[in-house]
């Protein structure tokens, strides 16, 4: 094996871990920082300081004609695709939001079948749709049935994370659609960066027009879990990405979907003791199986 490809799938194993691991710190940090105005932190410094280190690199950055693309994507990706995410984590456990966060190809997959030069679904996507909503409804079914607040607190947590899978897939679809024009040529992580930055303007406004300020406290330890969304989640996480990508089939890149569920849910069942029963992990392997059938090609 080469240098460069061990480093890579050094690379593609830090994706695994550290996005993995992501959902146990978004988690911690909700303790007593507002949903939106964390993530809206999160991405602006982590954007801030990545836009930082690649101009005293030396490195070419998106010129202003590019940056309204830009933003559209941060908004997608980052303030629907991620905030909905730590939205839907006040009320569902941090592993069970992992597997939610997983059936992102099932909503890539339709959307894509939506468009005009879109591929079309096969028997294998179909079958692939069916089962993974099959293991969204064992989830979430006794709480449907629920009539005290937490049920419908529960039930809205999963909703917000299905919302940040159309915002993802429908940023992913904008994405290649941008990519086959000019931005072909584009660093992939001045893109992320500005993205995380426009992403991050656009959660700040979210969460002060909710007046999430108010209720706006830090501790150590939700300082700490903050910290290690910007610097390990965000740049480390991306930059890993980044270089795994460009030096490993996209294919296998993609695998860390599979990963970083079973990951988040081990976390948040040993540090948080959150709940973790025989129909939630039987609902997590079919969806995890659904989603093997929706990513074959």
């Amino acid at each position: 094996m080469t240098h460069p490809s061990r480093r890579a799938y050094l690379a593609w194993v830090a994706v695994c871990l550290i996005w993995g691991t992501t959902y146990l710190a978004i988690r911690i940090s909700l303790e007593t920082i507002p949903p939106l105005l964390m993530a809206a932190i999160r991405w602006i410094i982590a954007g801030s300081l990545l836009i930082a280190f690649l101009r005293i690199r030396g490195e070419r950055l998106p010129r202003p004609r590019a940056w309204p693309s830009l933003a559209i994507l941060g908004v997608l990706l980052l303030g629907f695709g991620n905030g909905a995410v730590v939205w839907a984590e006040q009320t569902v456990p941090s592993g069970l939001t992992a597997v939610l966060v997983a059936t992102s190809p099932f909503w890539m997959v339709g959307i894509d079948a939506l468009m005009p030069d879109g591929a079309r679904l096969t028997f294998r996507h179909v079958a692939g749709l069916l089962i993974g909503f099959g293991g969204i409804v064992t989830l979430v079914w006794p709480e449907i049935h629920a009539a005290d607040a937490g049920g419908r607190a529960f039930l809205g947590g999963v909703i917000a994370a299905q919302v940040a899978c159309v915002g993802w897939a429908i940023g992913s679809s904008y994405a290649r659609h941008r990519g086959r024009g000019h931005a072909r040529d584009e660093n992939v992580l001045a893109t992320a960066a500005f993205e995380m930055l426009f992403g991050g303007v656009f959660l700040l406004a979210a969460g002060l027009a909710l007046h999430e300020g108010a209720h706006l406290v830090f501790t150590p330890r939700t300082t700490a879990a903050l910290v290690y969304l910007i610097v390990f989640g965000a740049i480390g996480g991306f930059t890993a990405y980044a270089y795994a990508l460009k030096h490993l089939p996209v294919a296998t890149v993609s695998l860390y979907a599979y990963i970083n569920p079973i990951i988040a849910v081990v976390l948040g069942t040993i540090v948080l003791s959150e709940p973790l029963n025989v129909r939630m992990a039987v609902a997590a392997a079919i969806v995890l199986g659904g989603m093997t059938l929706v990513k074959k090609t």
